[in-house]
């Protein structure tokens, strides 16, 4: 039975004091597994992280609460600890680049993006003084040592498309602009920086599909069901985050001013949309084709990657302060969100 929250309305009466989430947690019956090393090589990747960003309070405990260690322990449950600290160095580098280019205007992203790509391509030789770049330098030097070759190019051809999308949001938040839905899903599947995090799957699991496979529409299509879960999910658990500082890159405030939805109409839509895209995965996983056995058995493990994906982040979700605080576990449980207030213009 959903919960029921008796909120006063404040501003006016089209504003509601909060909303109550859907209960996505429930509704995924996958199996959640932590990695063995996750404890003592996400505090080793953290301190590498605040190191190497030179972060200062009160950035420190904002990263200190993430705990990019435990999702990627649990997105990654079966790699050894040297594959697990790279990608650990990665989600503690890509969430807090994120951080930095929410700050960055479209130039400076730009920037960022020509820096990070060129440490991709020769993490040896390359020399810069930006700290994005050196981290990039630092993790993917380890990351190539038994990184496959596809595997490889596919992590920096995503993290390209990251800049990318992330450039046209910058711009768009700068000329206050909210893209129409299709628009929003198609950028959001790059803004999210799932691409590189399922690229990861080969390199944790020391596999490296050939392009055939990767390109195959069925693979694809459990690809953008895990992106699309992990993305608007995470859109519904940032909102009021995002909304108290008026950031309008959120599909609730897409939905909301092109569909003429109420918040919590908003909120409900896209817990719905959200369940089909776990139906879409599992319809999807029924048709894999076989590309014979030695393939299919690599093929499942990918295909077992993207499922941790859905269920890890769903839970981490909570779990990380970034989203409800220290109130992760009261939220989780019950439910109801109550809306910060809007920062100052």
């Amino acid at each position: 039975m959903a919960p029921t929250a008796s909120f006063t309305r404040t501003c006016s009466d089209f504003e509601p004091a909060g909303f109550i989430l859907p209960d996505l947690v429930s509704d995924c019956h996958y199996p959640l597994r932590l990695n063995p090393h996750c404890y003592p090589v996400s505090r080793a990747s953290e301190q590498w992280l605040l190191n190497g960003a030179r972060l200062v309070e009160p950035r420190i405990s904002k990263f200190m609460g993430l705990h990019a260690g435990e999702l990627t322990a649990a997105c990654y449950p079966d790699a050894d600890a040297f594959h697990l600290r790279v990608c650990s160095d990665f989600m503690n580098w890509l969430f807090n680049m994120d951080d930095w280019l929410d700050e960055f205007d479209v130039d400076s992203t730009w920037g960022m993006r020509e820096c990070c790509i060129s440490a991709f391509r020769d993490p040896i030789h390359f020399r810069t003084a930006k700290l994005g770049g050196k981290m990039c330098k630092s993790y993917f030097s380890r990351f190539r040592k038994t990184g496959g070759p596809g595997c490889t190019e596919r992590l920096i051809h995503t993290v390209d498309l990251f800049f990318i999308a992330v450039a046209k949001q910058a711009e768009d938040r700068a000329k206050g602009r909210i893209p129409d839905l299709e628009s929003y899903i198609t950028m959001r599947r790059d803004t999210s920086g799932c691409k590189p995090c399922f690229a990861l799957i080969e390199y944790a699991a020391r596999i490296d599909l050939p392009d055939n496979v990767m390109s195959h529409p069925v693979i694809i299509a459990m690809e953008e069901a895990t992106n699309d879960l992990v993305t608007w999910s995470n859109d519904i658990f940032s909102y009021n985050v995002e909304q108290s500082r008026r950031d309008t890159h959120n599909m609730i405030v897409v939905l909301m001013c092109t569909q003429g939805l109420s918040l919590q109409g908003a909120v409900d839509y896209l817990g719905q949309l959200c369940t089909g895209t776990v139906q879409r995965f599992e319809d999807n996983r029924a048709i894999l084709p076989s590309w014979g056995e030695e393939l299919d058995k690599q093929v499942a493990i990918y295909v077992e990657g993207l499922q941790n994906w859905i269920v890890g982040s769903l839970h981490w979700s909570f779990d990380s302060t970034r989203y409800f605080g220290k109130d992760g576990c009261i939220v989780k449980r019950d439910r109801v969100i109550k809306l910060l207030p809007k920062r100052p213009l």
